[in-house]
């Protein structure tokens, strides 16, 4: 069903991560269908990495084991981006585009006030992309 699953990871929270990372990597095994995890940075030295290089190496390894953790596969594309914050639904946007991926699989919270005013991640990119979207809570 699925040929594609896409993971938008923040590096720096990837602790809070584990029940998507799972759920990914679940569906992955059913499907058979490869696990691109996806991270957005800026061109600016960050607590990632100095560099884009630097971040995106991380994210390769973060990928890589993920891959042997789970036994799936994997790959990484990092997104460089001038300001990540304003850019993200954008850039995740093309990315789900540019990687074919017909699955994204993400973490959310639960819903507060503020996600009245400003749409969510996961629905912004439920209607601007054809791809199913699976929130994960937890």
């Amino acid at each position: 069903m699925y040929k594609r699953i896409m993971v938008p990871v923040d590096l720096s929270h990837a602790e809070n991560l584990k029940h998507s990372l799972d759920t990914a990597a679940d569906i992955s095994k059913i499907y058979q269908a490869p696990v691109t995890y996806v991270g957005v940075t800026a061109s600016t030295p960050g607590p990632l990495g100095h560099n884009p290089a630097e971040y995106e190496k991380k994210l390769a390894g973060f990928a890589a084991g993920q891959a042997e953790a789970h036994g799936i596969e994997t790959q990484a594309v990092t997104i460089v981006s001038h300001d990540p914050a304003v850019d993200l639904d954008d850039a995740l946007i093309r990315a789900v585009h540019d990687t074919q991926s017909d699955l994204v699989v993400m973490a959310t919270h639960i819903p507060n006030v503020v996600d009245h005013v400003w749409p969510s991640n996961g629905g912004k990119l439920a209607t601007h992309t054809d791809a199913s979207v699976f929130l994960v809570r937890g």
